[in-house]
């Protein structure tokens, strides 16, 4: 009598992590070795996805009528469309390629390349995020629900600017732990379909808890500072607001996916795997 061998479950057949942290030093010196220009172009892409995902978001909170948490869940969960995208597509996004410190900490390239990337992708984000605001400005998205859409964009850039800076910080820096541990399971996915869900749960919990993430508040804050401009939106989003947010969310998301996240794990699984090869 012939035995079928039932098939491996999905968990059992899962990437370790001792195994996503070694994909990970690779993945992160084939994006420190992309040529500048390239790296460039994708991080534009990058910043466009997470703005579409952003404007997604206001249309479910533009509607008042919903309850907070439900408001801040659907929003929340349609936002996942911008880190989906950077997975499934391919784009380069300055918070989750703060995993990339793992591959100078096991000696693949340098800490000058790191920074180098860092810099190209982050502009390349800053571009991306912008033009669409300007975009979606032009495509008159804030007229959306009888101009709904534009106050809750104003009214979400107007908190974001008044926060104050250490605030903003702290909340960068749980921004990106989530974004990178996100990053981080993704490593072991093996369909589009797994990398939907490795983004999921993380990125709700952040945008439901409110927590800072600089590439979509170079979205968030741009567009809402030309919805005032154009009239099309009342508010007090001022400059100065603006550039005190960006530059805490920035080093706090550096902090949280660097040291929280980047280090931790290389320090778990790549530092014992580096010292089991010298033995």
């Amino acid at each position: 009598m012939r035995v079928t061998e039932r098939p491996s479950s999905s968990y059992s057949s899962a990437m370790t992590p001792a195994s996503m942290e070694h994909k990970n030093e690779r993945v992160a010196t084939t994006k420190a070795s992309t040529d500048p220009l390239s790296a460039f172009v994708l991080g534009v892409m990058a910043g466009a996805f997470i703005a579409f995902g952003a404007t997604f978001m206001l249309v479910v909170q533009s509607d008042a009528t919903l309850p907070f948490a439900i408001s801040r869940l659907l929003g929340a969960l349609v936002f996942c469309v911008g880190l989906f995208l950077v997975l499934g597509a391919g784009a380069e996004l300055f918070t989750g390629n703060c995993l990339m410190v793992m591959g100078p900490l096991a000696g693949r390239f340098s800490w000058g390349r790191l920074v180098s990337s860092w810099i190209v992708v982050l502009a390349g984000n800053a571009v991306g995020a912008i033009a669409a605001a300007c975009l979606i400005s032009l495509a008159d998205v804030g007229s959306l629900n009888g101009g709904a859409l534009a106050e809750a964009a104003v009214s979400l850039a107007e908190g974001k600017a008044t926060l104050a800076w250490g605030t903003a910080f702290a909340r960068g820096v749980l921004c990106n732990v989530l974004v990178c541990l996100a990053v981080w399971i993704s490593h072991a996915a093996n369909s589009v379909t797994d990398k939907f869900f490795s983004a999921l749960l993380p990125v709700m919990a952040f945008v439901s808890c409110g927590f800072e993430h600089c590439v979509a508040n170079l979205f968030f804050l741009p567009y809402a500072l030309i919805l005032q401009a154009t009239g099309a939106a009342a508010g007090s989003v001022e400059l100065s607001g603006v550039l005190s947010n960006l530059s805490a969310a920035t080093l706090g998301n550096l902090v949280g996916g660097v040291c929280l996240v980047g280090i931790s794990y290389w320090f778990v699984y790549g530092r014992t795997r580096a010292e089991g090869s010298k033995a």
